[in-house]
């Protein structure tokens, strides 16, 4: 207790006295001890800030590396995207787009632009800008790929489609069973077998017997079915669309009518020698918009038999199951 009492010899009695300081130097001594505390304080605090960071400061900064660290696993990402749309676009230029006979799409087209140089205007100004500059421009990249190859492959699908519809419509198997002999083809006949002049020869002929089965080679729509005075005796007209008409000459009977849709190996007729034929024999020919094609370059002939009534078949039960 003698330590916070301070006294004083008073010479005049040789007394020891207690100093008793009046009560406004007391508090000026507290507000100054108030003082030099918050200034100790202060300094304290602004070193300990400034060498080990506060609290708050530690769980921003590593909010910020945790926040970093996930940026960077989402570019991963992004980059795998582009990888993946790079290989989409690939197999669309050299793989689809060949074999539909389509144009590629355009580069201008896939890399179109995405607006003015302040695009990313809100993301600038911050301590990690680039990288979200980066990453924003990279999802708009993807963005713009992945929609142009949307749009591409639905025009492939649209155009499989109709190439599919092609296909089965182009005139693509002998009408007859590989089997039998080819007779004459595309030629300038010098002796007509029965007029005895010369004559153009505008389809193939196949040495088939009376009552041979006749196929349709592809489908279309029977645009002639009966006698024809032309020559051709009982004769059978296909027209297949794409430019392509067929006719099959000197049948012995027919099996189809005008007006009638057909498929690929639907038999249409029974071969014969009606109109002007020496023999027993099937006259065909291919028109493609007007001008006559030589049939031989059509077909495979180098199929054997069991092979052909094979894919007959094939055709018969597609054409019941539709």
């Amino acid at each position: 207790m003698l330590r916070n009492k301070k006294y004083v010899l008073d010479f005049s009695d040789l007394q020891y006295k207690q100093i008793r300081l009046p009560w406004k130097k007391k508090f000026m001594h507290v507000i100054l001890w108030f003082a030099a505390s918050v200034i100790v304080a202060t300094i304290y605090g602004t070193f300990f800030e400034n060498v080990f960071g506060s609290p708050k400061e530690k769980l921003l900064s590593q909010q910020i590396e945790n926040l970093k660290l996930q940026y960077s696993l989402i570019g991963r990402e992004l980059d795998n995207s582009v990888a993946s749309l790079n290989s989409l676009r690939l197999s669309d230029d050299k793989r689809y787009r060949p074999i539909l006979d389509m144009d590629s799409v355009p580069e201008s087209y896939r890399k179109a632009g995405h607006g003015g140089v302040d695009r990313y205007r809100d993301l600038s100004g911050y301590q990690n800008s680039d990288m979200l500059i980066s990453y924003k421009s990279k999802i708009d990249e993807i963005k713009s790929m992945a929609t142009v190859q949307n749009e591409s492959f639905k025009s492939i699908t649209e155009r499989s489609v109709e190439w599919k519809r092609e296909i089965d419509h182009f005139p693509g198997i002998s009408p007859v069973s590989v089997k039998f002999r080819l007779g004459d083809g595309l030629k300038w006949r010098t002796v007509h077998p029965v007029l005895g002049i010369g004559r153009m020869h505008n389809g193939q002929d196949f040495d088939v017997p009376y009552g041979t089965d006749v196929y349709a080679t592809g489908n279309g729509s029977v645009i002639e079915s009966g006698y024809n005075s032309g020559g051709f005796g009982n004769c059978i007209v296909i027209d297949h669309g794409y430019g392509f008409q067929t006719v099959y000459g000197h049948l012995s009977d027919i099996k189809v009518v005008k007006g009638q849709n057909v498929k690929r190996g639907d038999i249409i007729g029974i071969s014969g020698s009606t109109g002007l034929s020496s023999g027993p024999h099937l006259h065909y020919q291919i028109e493609q918009f007007g001008a006559h094609k030589n049939p031989i370059n059509f077909f495979n002939n180098d199929v054997s038999t069991e092979e052909y009534n094979e894919m007959i078949q094939a055709f018969e039960s597609k054409s019941k199951l539709r």
